[in-house]
């Protein structure tokens, strides 16, 4: 694979000189370099939100949202589906992560497994894709073989297809149906795309899964209203979340936490519609655990 000539590959004038500065101009120009990323995802807002309303109707029909990369690509989406059922309360299997190499590969790096675009189909058979899913498609260089196996094969179940890529005109832009391409330029360390690349990625990973949530129901206001009081830390975030959208003391939603089964959406609607807690677990299973529906009278 020629990557000569790649956006992602070239060298940054602005770090030219870099191995020669004293530490503090070091990371300054690091900071400098990372102020673009937000300037340069802002551009694909448009194409974000696309996706995002094609992923909300897929699931909405009951389809699933996955992630498939190589390395830093991989890990970011990974991450990102790790974090939707502790954040939103939603099954793990709603939203999945898929890298090349597999678990092994989250710690150590495989760098030889991206090259494969067979083992792309196959980890993404494995998955039991259809074409009810969305696929997201993450490779910084758009030119990962075992990406563009996996979107390939997406596209011929009907899957909506996404392809997250920080080069123009890429094979993933080309072959994925939806194309998010912010380009922030030449990395500080040339080519060392878990940088300034990584940083956009995430930043848009980030932007989709949580406005796919929100479009969903899950969030109440801008409360994180799913969250699961499973420390001592997350179970005052729940209380003190209660007690803001239900106007009551903190005292009082930490009891009405602890009566509604530690559920913090139960909880809301017991305090806002004087329900006892199976009556609101109805009314949130009727909603489709969907807070803002429930409270609708």
């Amino acid at each position: 694979m020629n990557l000569n000539g790649l956006l992602t590959e070239r060298m940054n004038p602005a770090s030219s000189h870099i191995d020669a500065l004293p530490t503090a101009e070091v990371l300054a120009v690091i900071n400098q370099e990372d102020q673009k990323v937000a300037v340069a995802v802002a551009t694909q807002i448009p194409r974000i939100a696309e996706a995002v309303d094609g992923i909300y109707m897929r699931v909405r029909a009951g389809g699933r949202l996955f992630y498939i990369g190589a390395g830093t690509s991989g890990r970011l989406g990974v991450l990102d589906a790790a974090e939707c059922p502790p954040t939103f309360q939603v099954p793990p299997e709603l939203v999945q992560g898929i890298i090349a190499g597999g678990e092994a590969a989250l710690a150590r790096a495989t760098e030889a497994s991206e090259d494969d675009s067979h083992a792309g189909r196959r980890d993404l058979g494995e998955r039991g894709l259809t074409g009810n899913d969305a696929l997201v498609g993450i490779a910084a260089s758009g030119r990962t073989p075992y990406v563009l196996g996996a979107v390939e094969a997406a596209n011929e179940l009907g899957a909506l297809t996404i392809g997250i890529s920080c080069t123009p005109d890429s094979p993933l832009a080309r072959c994925a149906r939806i194309a998010i391409t912010p380009l922030v330029g030449p990395e500080v360390i040339a080519g060392s795309t878990r940088m300034k690349a990584g940083t956009a990625t995430k930043l848009v990973l980030n932007m989709m899964s949580t406005a796919v949530m929100i479009r969903l129901g899950y969030v109440l206001g801008n409360l994180m209203v799913n969250v699961q009081p499973r420390n001592a830390k997350l179970r005052d975030r729940a209380t003190r979340i209660i007690a803001s959208s239900a106007a009551l003391s903190y005292q009082r939603a930490g009891e009405l936490l602890l009566e509604a089964g530690e559920s913090v959406a139960v909880a809301i609607v017991m305090a806002r519609l004087s329900l006892d807690r199976g009556s609101a677990e109805a009314r949130l299973a009727a909603a489709g655990g969907r807070i803002s529906e429930a409270l609708k009278n």
